[in-house]
């Protein structure tokens, strides 16, 4: 985990740049507004495709579902509150 980086909001203005490509690459920062901290500045968790091989192996081991019983508790944590999607 990367150390969390105090700027300034001037310093932000003026260095955009050079800090989001430190963001980009893993760095974090507290913006400072007259010495109080306003924004964080916070790399975007990238998602990463899984090969259908991966999924595969990921999944050999995983429990069957029964559907109806999945949507029986889907309507039940929901209590009716999911709108259908082709019902606009």
């Amino acid at each position: 985990m990367s150390v969390q980086h105090e700027i300034s909001q001037r310093d932000l203005r003026n260095r955009s740049g050079e800090i989001m490509d430190a963001v980009e690459h893993g760095e974090s920062f507290t913006v400072t507004r007259s010495g109080s901290p306003i924004a964080q500045l916070v790399p975007l968790c990238r998602r990463h495709a899984v090969s259908r091989d991966q999924f595969a192996i990921g999944s050999a081991n995983a429990p069957l579902i029964d559907p109806d019983r999945f949507r029986a508790d889907l309507d039940e944590a929901f209590e009716g509150e999911a709108d259908d999607p082709y019902g606009r």
